[in-house]
């Protein structure tokens, strides 16, 4: 395993991160503590998740905390997200301070620790907390010994540098990471985010490497969607000009993958870990399977004229 720096941070994480998204929903607890040892006797040292995964919020927390049990706990680099929906009352969601303390005391417990490495806002929404008020919050936790570093997810440029001004204004520990939607399909973040992350040392740390499946060939021309894709949850339109296109660049992917002996998956995941600035792409294994497929990427070495090829397909900074 591969180990780079969490950013600007002295701490070091597998250049491939463990998601759980997948946990509760897809994943019984039984497997998915089974992959989380797995992926720990492989190296993989980085594990993220939020408090609303998955099917019933906190699931993913509680399995996390039940597979660490018994000493493994201090071999991880532990990181949860705060701002979505974990009830129906008016404050049950959001960035605001009353939120933030009320969740890192519930995820603290699912998690059985008595600290999180990395706690990230889960997105910018929430427009009437004003971020100075967020950013004081994660500062006073990080103060208190609860969380280690904090993080942004879905962030725009604009939004990170607000963020780091606010910090450096107030005094506060600065953010240390992004975790922004990036893979072959979704390069728009290179125009703006990427650059911005590593001119000030942010850590970048990529979720949906592989397009919800598509970059893992999960989906076929006229045939159904598999009933637990997760294009499912988004209604994808797949006679689409948008998805027409996708099925196209995904037959010249494979042949590209195909050439180096390698699956697709793992040419995706490769092409995420060979760009600038990227310290860690985040898989989200639903079973043992993928997990072992996925970590055959980090052996995967891409040639510039191979990630010229991909550019061809799809260009720097655009989005198919």
């Amino acid at each position: 395993m591969e180990y780079c720096n969490l950013g600007n941070c002295g701490v070091k994480v597998s250049r491939l991160c463990l998601g759980t998204m997948n946990f509760g929903k897809w994943t019984s607890e039984k497997d998915a503590i089974a992959i989380i040892h797995r992926a720990l006797d492989e190296g993989i040292n980085f594990i993220d998740t939020a408090n609303i995964y998955s099917g019933e919020p906190g699931t993913a927390e509680r399995y996390i905390g039940k597979a660490l049990s018994g000493g493994l706990r201090n071999q991880v680099v532990l990181a949860t997200k705060v701002r979505g929906q974990m009830g129906p009352g008016p404050n049950d969601y959001g960035r605001s301070r009353y939120h933030i303390m009320q969740q890192v005391e519930a995820s603290l417990k699912r998690l059985n620790t008595d600290h999180i490495d990395l706690y990230q806002l889960h997105s910018p929404q929430d427009i009437d907390t004003p971020m100075e008020e967020t950013l004081r919050a994660f500062d006073d936790l990080v103060r208190q010994g609860k969380i280690l570093y904090f993080g942004t997810s879905r962030f725009a440029g604009w939004q990170l540098c607000e963020a780091l001004w606010i910090c450096d204004k107030l005094n506060l520990h600065p953010l240390v990471s992004e975790q922004p939607r990036y893979n072959i399909f979704r390069r728009e973040v290179e125009n703006e985010v990427i650059p911005f992350c590593r001119k000030y040392g942010l850590g970048v740390i990529p979720f949906s490497p592989l397009s919800g499946g598509w970059l893992a060939g999960r989906y076929k021309k006229g045939e159904p969607v598999p009933e637990v894709a997760r294009a499912r949850w988004w209604k994808f339109d797949f006679e689409s000009p948008e998805a027409l296109k996708r099925f196209e660049i995904v037959e010249k992917l494979k042949s590209f993958a195909q050439e180096l002996g390698v699956t697709l998956s793992q040419f995706s995941l490769a092409w995420v870990l060979a760009q600038p600035g990227v310290t860690a792409p985040i898989i989200g294994p639903r079973i043992m399977e993928h997990l072992e497929d996925n970590l055959g990427a980090l052996k995967v070495q891409l040639s510039p004229e191979i990630l010229k090829k991909v550019d061809e397909l799809v260009a720097p900074g655009t989005n198919v």
